[in-house]
């Protein structure tokens, strides 16, 4: 099985972790249902059970090398994860913001190595999105569930955990046009026009993945009418970890490169 994870690191109702879960065959990628969580608790749960899945999961798995070393955290993953675990979140903010004022205008968070080339955010960034929460809410279920996490941390084989970024698919297929938001004022006929030209990208084939989304009718319609955007992405990410599953076991696409600390977005590079 694949699937791929839209995260919430304080899920509701009304904000729930999804999971796509779908199978790849002869480049076809199939959505198969989407599944919700509304507390980490479920969700945690349905990491532990015993199934087979390789999936692509839209948080960060790992911090800045820079951050973790001036801060003198120690530089293992799975220690930097158990210490980072242990902070509250007015602590993360506290921390990570002493970090940013201390240093000069243009360079105020650290990046990880592969952040400008995926385009995604400092995981260090606790607003806009809120990326340092998700890190800190959903790593230590991974890590409770003892998945495989390829380059930083030996698990299950057969449940295997990537990082993914719907981002980096997303710009590919229709650049930088917006797609979503949370906000109602903001659910525009332009969003909703930009999903349903993804999805269609999606459905052709026209990534570099090398993959093509297969839907039914009434999915391809839930998925143009969800103007948070969070099953689209958390289709993308599904795409990605399809990719992953086809350059298989033990690197899943990853470079040999790939930082112990920092981790690798699925596919970026």
């Amino acid at each position: 099985m694949l699937l791929g994870c839209d995260f919430s690191s304080t899920p509701t109702r009304r904000k729930p972790i999804l999971l796509a879960l779908g199978e790849e065959a002869g480049g076809r990628v199939q959505l198969a249902r989407i599944e919700r969580f509304e507390s980490l608790a479920a969700f945690g749960d349905w990491l532990r059970e015993p199934r087979e899945w390789i999936g692509g999961f839209d948080f960060p798995f790992g911090l800045p090398r820079a951050l973790v070393e001036h801060l003198g955290w120690p530089t293992a993953w799975r220690e930097c994860m158990r210490h980072y675990a242990g902070l509250t979140r007015p602590q993360i903010r506290e921390t990570f913001a002493a970090y940013c004022a201390a240093r000069p205008a243009g360079s105020k968070f650290a990046h990880r190595r592969f952040d400008k080339l995926a385009g995604s955010s400092p995981s260090m960034k606790w607003v806009n999105p809120p990326v340092a929460y998700m890190l800190h809410a959903a790593v230590p279920l991974l890590l409770a569930a003892d998945v495989d996490i390829p380059g930083l941390h030996a698990g299950d084989p057969r449940r295997v955990a990537l990082e993914a970024y719907p981002g980096l698919l997303a710009r590919e297929l229709i650049a930088r046009r917006s797609y979503k938001s949370d906000e109602k004022a903001k659910q525009t006929p332009d969003r909703l026009i930009a999903r349903k030209d993804l999805i269609t990208a999606l459905e052709q084939g026209r990534s570099r993945l090398g993959l093509r989304l297969k839907l039914t009718h009434a999915q391809r319609d839930a998925l143009a009418e969800d103007a948070s955007g969070d099953s689209l992405d958390a289709v993308l990410c599904l795409v990605q970890a399809a990719w992953a599953a086809r350059q298989g076991a033990p690197r899943y696409g990853l470079p040999e490169e790939l930082d112990p600390l920092e981790g690798w977005i699925v596919s970026a590079g």
